[in-house]
């Protein structure tokens, strides 16, 4: 049977260490959402493996909290719509949704350069269940310029998009996505997010723990999992890791 969620609330704090921080909290503490938390100001925001998400003026720091009853496998399949909702945000900015592409597993690209990044966390709801929190930052009016891969702002494609703005088109689209992953499956999901898909086809390093694998990413698994065509014959599926391609990454 189909899981039912009410619309989500939307909620506005001027200023956290971290939203996703926050939600975790009020997780643990019995809330279940659905809920959207977003901050004015973010001090301390995190991206994959600790690394540090720059809390620059203007632009949108949000986590949603869902009480779901799966496990944590397929929960990680909300990861890819959560992209499909930013590239959604990205492209009522700047009309063009050819300039908007998603990298795996978690980034948004716009001309080329990361825009958003996406971080999940999830574990047992302390009434029953999984809570799932989905941690979304978007570079709307700066970008920062420190970072190990080429950023950028929408701004600076003279896309203007207010906070506020972002993030209820942001949580609409959200709630689309979920709603046909919930009713579907993956399997959709996984379709749109291909069509968007960055470096597809291409050669690309994956970068793993204690190993380096070089091949073409050519697909997606039905779980996510990027299949990479290794260099020399074979194919490998990678769940985890950092992929590089040759045009900046």
């Amino acid at each position: 049977m189909a899981q039912t969620q009410p619309q989500p609330r939307i909620e506005w704090i001027e200023e956290t260490s971290s939203t996703n921080a926050d939600i975790r909290e009020r997780a643990l503490a019995g809330e279940r959402g659905p809920l959207w938390l977003a901050a004015r100001r973010q001090t301390a925001g995190r991206g994959r493996r600790g690394r540090v998400w720059s809390g620059l003026t203007g632009n949108l720091f949000t986590t949603g909290l869902y009480t779901l009853q799966s496990d944590p496998g397929r929960a990680a399949e909300l990861s890819f719509a959560a992209a499909l909702a930013v590239a959604a945000v990205c492209d009522s900015a700047t009309r063009d949704p050819s300039v908007t592409r998603l990298k795996w597993p978690n980034d948004a690209l716009v001309h080329g350069r990361k825009v958003a990044g996406i971080l999940l966390e999830s574990g047992p709801a302390p009434e029953g269940g999984l809570w799932l929190a989905v941690g979304i930052g978007i570079n709307l009016a700066a970008a920062p310029d420190d970072v190990e891969r080429p950023a950028t702002s929408l701004d600076r494609h003279g896309a203007t998009l207010s906070p506020d703005a972002a993030l209820e088109t942001l949580v609409n689209a959200f709630e689309r996505e979920r709603q046909a992953w919930q009713l579907g499956g993956f399997g959709p999901i996984r379709d749109r997010w291909l069509t968007r898909a960055h470096g597809l086809g291409q050669p690309c390093e994956a970068r793993l723990e204690g190993e380096t694998v070089k091949g073409v990413f050519a697909d997606l698994g039905p779980d996510g999992a990027l299949r990479l065509d290794l260099v020399g014959g074979g194919r490998r599926y990678i769940s985890a890791g950092d992929v590089f391609f040759p045009d900046a990454g």
